[in-house]
């Protein structure tokens, strides 16, 4: 059952709900996509939960999630509609010899052979979705042109067929990792929200087994693992690497530590399961050099 959330309070309890910790921000930005439907651009470092964010908005508002994932060279079939030309192309074959061309045009330009991309998919649904634009920055500034036609008016333009106008209004969000900049046009039409990593006191609060997210990831991982963890990624961060760990991969070593039964988190566990939350060569040097020390790991010996 759709759900039209009345507060900011109400976004707020309906995210953790299904699991998702909230900032204040992105709470009062969430609520006023839904009720003034602008779109939401999310923005900030890889694995902060941009992406998170739309999955538990559609939990919690009872909608279905349609996902644009971007990619360098996407066009306009890939996101809108094309035509299923072998399908056309059958048809073409199957009709009698003899047969007016304009016929045959009026019959293979139908809706039963158009193939609906996410755009369209969203917009052509009956039920109100949450739209995912996912990674917006890894196409053109061409694609961005044709995406705020999209979204101005919530429309697509068929040649064949004429105009398919919004059913009903969604939500979309999309996210950004900030590998190249966007178009002042597209930021001037969304509301925006940065997510930055975390602070150690709230994503202690994201491991702690009295959070939601936690309850379906980790229940289990004793507290002082999940403090010493939340320590130990603080540190990391703080470091000049070529990638900090993010929260997800915060969440997947906790699944680890909880898979190997950690009861803490010594030199030998850090050492072994080191590489789950840092993922290059140079930076696993610098992470035993400087963390390790504070672990009382001592500087790694020389092979």
């Amino acid at each position: 059952m759709p759900v039209e959330p009345t507060s900011v309070q109400d976004v707020n309890e309906g995210l953790r709900a299904v699991g998702y910790l909230p900032s204040e921000s992105a709470s009062l930005v969430s609520y006023l996509a839904a009720r003034l439907g602008k779109p939401i651009l999310v923005e900030g470092p890889a694995g902060v939960g941009k992406t998170e964010l739309a999955k538990a908005l559609s939990r919690y508002l009872g909608r279905e999630l349609v996902r644009l994932q971007c990619y360098e060279g996407l066009d306009e079939a890939k996101a809108l509609y094309e035509w299923n030309y072998r399908k056309q192309l059958l048809r073409i074959q199957a009709e009698r010899h003899g047969t007016e061309w304009d016929e045959v045009q009026g019959d293979i330009f139908g809706e039963e052979f158009l193939l609906e991309r996410p755009l369209m998919t969203a917009i052509a649904s009956e039920q109100p979705v949450v739209l995912l634009i996912d990674e917006i920055d890894k196409t053109d500034q061409e694609f961005e042109a044709m995406l705020l036609e999209v979204l101005s008016d919530f429309q697509i333009s068929i040649p064949e067929l004429g105009r398919v106008e919004a059913r009903t209004q969604p939500v979309v969000l999309l996210t950004s990792n900030n590998t190249r900049e966007l178009t002042e046009a597209l930021k001037r039409r969304c509301l925006h929200l940065h997510i930055p990593f975390p602070e150690a006191a709230v994503e202690r609060r994201i491991l702690e087994r009295r959070v939601p997210i936690v309850r379906l990831h980790t229940p289990e991982l004793p507290e002082t693992v999940a403090r010493k963890l939340v320590e130990v990624v603080a540190l990391v961060r703080d470091l000049d690497l070529k990638k900090p760990p993010s929260i997800a991969e915060s969440i997947d070593w906790a699944r680890a530590l909880l898979l190997l039964g950690a009861q803490d988190i010594d030199s030998k566990v850090f050492t072994e399961t080191m590489s789950i939350i840092v993922k290059h060569r140079t930076d696993l040097d610098v992470v035993s050099e400087r963390v390790g020390v504070k672990l009382g790991l001592g500087a790694p010996a020389a092979s």
